[in-house]
């Protein structure tokens, strides 16, 4: 039996990999994206109706993070709209340790619907997709919380999750906790990346306070320096965050992928290389 499945963040890191690997399966996809038609806007509850319509699942990922201020309006009215349109399931993504987004996550939970809840650690991809590619690429990374140990975890893993969490009834009522195998701090990352790509890359820690002035300067957003503030302090800062779990090996029947796999994978793709952006 195929499923009539909305992906919310159709287009991002884990959204555009579940949509994908749902299509091969054979399912109605509909991407929940600004630029899908129907659009999907975060910031105006009064497209999300006609994206709904006729979807008996959902896959959820907040922009920027269920932590900010107005995540959780946002996914309590999401949840009454999609309940009202019929929807039977939602797989939310959440963030590992942020205590923030799991107010996000008890209102999925007492919904009347069924649901799961994957909580994932840092992206791998937040390296070669986001914020910290560009001083990767200008060949200087600082960064605080320097000697904090994040297991990081593979946004392709994540979305074999979600797929699973999707297609699969067993997984009704689940949270999963979702590491890669091992922690690596900020310098053990940056190494690892140097080494392989070749590249020169100098890392240097920094203080949170010296840091957060440094995005101001270069006019980054306040909402995004104020997310940014919260995951070094409450989620970095967080000693529980360095713990590994199998949970991926527990919904797939096999480990995750090691940070070493996607670093030697990515850099075959050139996006490490200055050269790539000329």
């Amino acid at each position: 039996m195929k499923d009539n499945i909305l992906v919310i963040g159709g287009t991002g890191k884990t959204g555009r990999k579940v949509a994908s690997k749902l299509v091969n399966l054979g399912h109605n996809v509909r991407i929940g994206s600004r630029s899908a038609s129907p659009a999907f806007d975060w910031d105006h509850s009064e497209t999300w109706r006609e994206s709904l319509q006729g979807m008996n699942k959902v896959y959820i990922t907040f922009q920027p993070d269920l932590a900010v201020p107005g995540a959780l309006e946002a996914i309590e009215e999401l949840t009454r709209q999609a309940k009202r349109s019929g929807v039977k399931k939602m797989v939310l993504l959440s963030g590992k340790g942020e205590r923030e987004a799991e107010l996000c996550e008890q209102v999925v939970m007492h919904s009347g619907l069924d649901f799961t809840i994957v909580r994932a650690s840092w992206f791998n991809q937040n390296f070669s997709e986001s914020f910290f590619l560009e001083p990767i690429l200008e060949g200087f990374v600082a960064l605080p919380q320097a000697e904090v140990k994040v297991p990081y975890v593979d946004t392709e893993d994540i979305a074999d999750v979600a797929v699973a969490a999707l297609l699969n009834d067993k997984h009704n009522g689940k949270t999963y906790q979702l590491t890669g195998p091992r922690a690596l701090t900020f310098k053990e990352v940056i190494a690892e990346i140097s080494e392989v790509s070749g590249r020169d890359i100098a890392f240097t820690p920094i203080a949170l306070p010296a840091y957060v002035n440094v995005m101001k300067q270069q006019g980054v957003p306040a909402d995004f320096v104020w997310l940014i503030e919260y995951l070094f302090t409450e989620v970095l800062g967080n000693p529980n965050n360095a713990e590994i779990t199998n949970d991926i090996e527990h919904v797939l029947g096999r480990q995750p992928k090691d940070f070493s796999d996607y670093v030697k994978e990515t850099t075959t793709t050139g996006v490490w290389n200055p050269k790539a952006l000329v």
